[in-house]
């Protein structure tokens, strides 16, 4: 299914689970390919009880539908966000430390942490 991945990078740091959408996850391994660098996964699902004691209100990691992606540097995250772009991806948040990318809202948006 998956050929940059395994499921379990995705697991909520809490609970071990993973809800993420099969849709979601076929279109990020899709720009991981197209990227030619590694994501380095730092937050995909979220259980509703972690989601609340990290303080996010955000319903986009507990819906499987958003990850957070490390990035140490500009080279890095120009390829990330390349490789996000070429296949459809337009709501993309970004921090020095990590790009947010989701699929949940169809208005593009691209911001800053």
């Amino acid at each position: 299914m998956l050929k940059h991945f395994a499921l379990s990078e995705f697991a909520c740091s809490c609970c071990g689970r993973v809800h993420m959408d099969q849709g979601f996850l076929l279109k990020l391994d899709k720009a991981r390919g197209k990227a030619g660098v590694p994501f380095n996964i730092n937050s995909g699902y979220r259980c509703p009880t972690h989601n609340r004691e990290i303080g996010s209100t955000s319903e986009n990691h507990t819906s499987g539908h958003a990850v957070d992606i490390g990035c140490t540097g500009g080279p890095e995250r120009i390829c990330i966000l390349r490789g996000l772009i070429a296949v459809g991806f337009r709501r993309i948040g970004i921090r020095k430390d990590f790009i947010h990318v989701d699929d949940m809202d169809k208005v593009e948006s691209c911001w800053l942490y």
